[in-house]
């Protein structure tokens, strides 16, 4: 340890902390000496920032290292001594995964621990402080550097460590030593300890070394002790908890809904039971009428706030072919609470939901209504769809409008209206394109919109002009101009329905081939393979998109048109095709997200299957 006295003996400002010259650090750690509560605050709130700011160390951080040690055993404040521990412990903390190689590559947190292995016989006093939170905060110091300490220092600190084990008198401490001790490669079990706290410890111990599935015992201590028995602050770098068994639990669903069912039953108390339930929805396939059923039991629980259970239930309940009875009348019982009622009812497709859209007419929810409902609903909902429509002034609700109305078919005079006046003008037509009959009325109003300002009018419009007239004259006017511009990838997508006739346009598609984003080259391939009947790209090429971060959705159809499946994307492709677990990424923009409630993945999951078999 070295004193306040000591600290003009370093060049402090030869070295370098978060912000520059470290020339200011010796009177923040002097500062900690002080019995000013407000200073010492201050001070340690500067010296974190400074010397492990947002978890990185410096060259100042490794010199600090004894004058800390010095502010723990001899600082007059208890606050100080503590702020000192934690900052020590936050700066010397790595991957335990990884012994001996702290996360740092640049090895300064390794020359911090190596400091701190060095003042740790000073420190080990502080495990038998009358004070609990400095026994407790001493053993995560202990615990930071257990896999980096020198052979010849283990044997000390691990027979205190097992003292501590047996004989504290906080079961909170003597847990906390038991973590302590597994990072010194000792492995205990206590799952019948008559203190939670050891319990829970020993659970998820257990768990770590076990993988999944977990042992039945195991889960047991879960799903008996709660979310709240779990490890207190000596866990590293992994936030509550609560979370860090939340996410040791996601890794087996069977032990996670069987869990979260458990404390559901038991009041799903800080709503730990239903959190749990619903990420194991997100991140594993096919489990949603077992998460749903836990939604269920969990409503009762939550009167007061129902939103994240039902916003849950509307996410996940189109997967279910015959939702239960129970659970469509729980959403009727709560229509006049929370409007994701009303929206889960039509994801399930209730066929009393329909009644009930005059009511709310949402433009959101009469989209998901013109997705999901059966067509003897169409009627109804064309109406109830066009004079939304025609009262909105909000555009990207008129976008959605307008769609929805394409959906359910119909509704030329709406869209038309649409289009001329130049509201959700490009989904108008687009609409119009797929829908419409052509009349000379039509098409010279679409004429029109092909020479708008607008690059996506233009393309929208053009398009839409050959689908319903067969003349592609107008689109090959359209298309040069778009294609070359910088937002061409739009105009390649909405190319693709001309088919063989856009032939001409071809000599501007082909260099988009070699674009250098792979998301340009993907989308080429579609309009190319639409043209010519091949994707122009080469195999290799379109395999490298087959990845969940990537285009996945747009690269799988073009891998049909090859004469074999490639052998390189089998691999994937069995992966994406039987993985129990979600590969693409879960739309978390909202509960109406177009591309949520897993829908992608399982749409990702066809296409694999359908390329493997055929």
């Amino acid at each position: 340890m070295r004193s306040p006295e000591e600290l003009g003996q370093v060049d402090w400002a030869a070295l370098e902390h978060a912000y520059g010259s470290a020339e200011d650090v010796p009177e923040l750690l002097a500062a900690l000496h002080g019995d000013d509560p407000d200073a010492v605050d201050e001070a340690g709130h500067e010296l974190v920032g400074a010397v492990c700011h947002q978890g990185s160390v410096y060259s100042a951080s490794v010199a600090a290292v004894p004058f800390l040690a010095h502010v723990v055993r001899h600082a007059p404040l208890s606050e100080a001594r503590k702020r000192a521990m934690v900052l020590l412990f936050l700066m010397a903390e790595h991957e335990p995964e990884e012994p001996g190689e702290p996360r740092r590559a640049d090895g300064t947190t390794t020359a911090v621990c190596a400091e701190l292995c060095r003042m740790l016989p000073d420190l080990l006093p502080c495990l038998a402080d009358p004070d609990q939170e400095t026994r407790q905060l001493a053993l995560r110091l202990v615990a930071s550097v257990a896999d980096v300490l020198p052979e010849a220092r283990r044997a000390e600190p691990a027979e205190l460590l097992t003292g501590i084990l047996e004989a504290d008198a906080a079961p909170a401490v003597r847990a906390d030593a038991l973590l302590a001790l597994d990072r010194f490669g000792v492995q205990l079990a206590f799952l019948d300890s008559p203190f939670a706290e050891i319990r829970q410890v020993s659970a998820v111990l257990a768990a770590d070394r076990h993988g999944p599935p977990y042992p039945a015992a195991v889960v047991e201590v879960f799903a008996a002790d709660g979310p709240s028995g779990g490890p207190g602050p000596l866990w590293p770098v992994t936030g509550e908890p609560a979370e860090h068994l939340t996410r040791l639990l996601r890794r087996d669903p069977d032990a996670a809904l069987a869990v979260a069912g458990r404390w559901i039953a038991a009041g799903d108390e800080g709503s730990h039971g239903s959190w749990l339930a619903e990420r194991v929805a997100e991140g594993w396939r096919d489990r949603e009428a077992e998460v749903l059923d836990l939604m269920l039991a969990a409503l009762p629980h939550h009167r007061d706030e129902p939103a994240p259970r039902l916003r849950t239930v509307a996410h996940w309940i189109e997967h279910l072919r015959t939702p239960p009875a129970a659970l469509l009348d729980a959403l009727h019982a709560h229509l006049d609470r929370d409007p994701l009622a009303l929206l889960a009812l039509v994801r399930a497709r209730d066929p009393r939901a329909l009644d009930l859209l005059p009511g709310r007419p949402d433009a959101d929810l009469l989209a998901e209504a013109a997705r999901l409902l059966p067509a003897a609903a169409h009627p109804r909902l064309r109406v109830l769809i066009a004079r939304q429509l025609a009262d909105c002034t909000d555009e990207f609700a008129s976008r959605t409008l307008v769609e929805a109305l394409g959906a359910v078919g119909g509704g030329t005079p709406e869209l038309t209206a649409c289009l001329r006046e130049g509201r959700a003008a490009v989904q108008a037509a687009r609409v119009l394109g797929r829908t419409a009959t052509a009349t000379p009325r039509l098409a010279s109003l679409l004429g029109e919109s092909a020479a708008a300002e607008d690059g996506a009018l233009r393309a929208a419009a053009a398009t839409a002009h050959y689908r319903l007239t067969g003349d592609p004259a107008l689109a090959l006017r359209a298309f040069p101009e778009l294609l070359t511009d910088r937002q061409s990838i739009d105009a390649i997508a909405e190319l693709e329905p001309l088919g063989a006739a856009a032939a001409p346009l071809l000599p501007l598609i082909t260099p988009l081939l070699a674009d250098r984003r792979p998301e340009r080259r993907t989308t080429a391939a579609g309009a190319h393979l639409r043209i010519t009947g091949s994707p122009g790209l080469p195999a290799a090429d379109l395999i490298a998109q087959l990845d969940p971060g990537k285009d996945v959705l747009r690269a799988l159809p073009l891998l049909a048109a090859f004469p074999r499946l490639p052998e390189e994307a089998r691999p994937f492709l069995r992966g994406l095709a039987f993985a129990p677990r979600r590969l693409l990424p879960e739309d978390f923009l909202g509960v109406l997200g177009r591309t949520g409630g897993g829908r992608d993945d399982y749409r990702a999951r066809s296409l694999a299957l359908t390329l493997l078999r055929t």
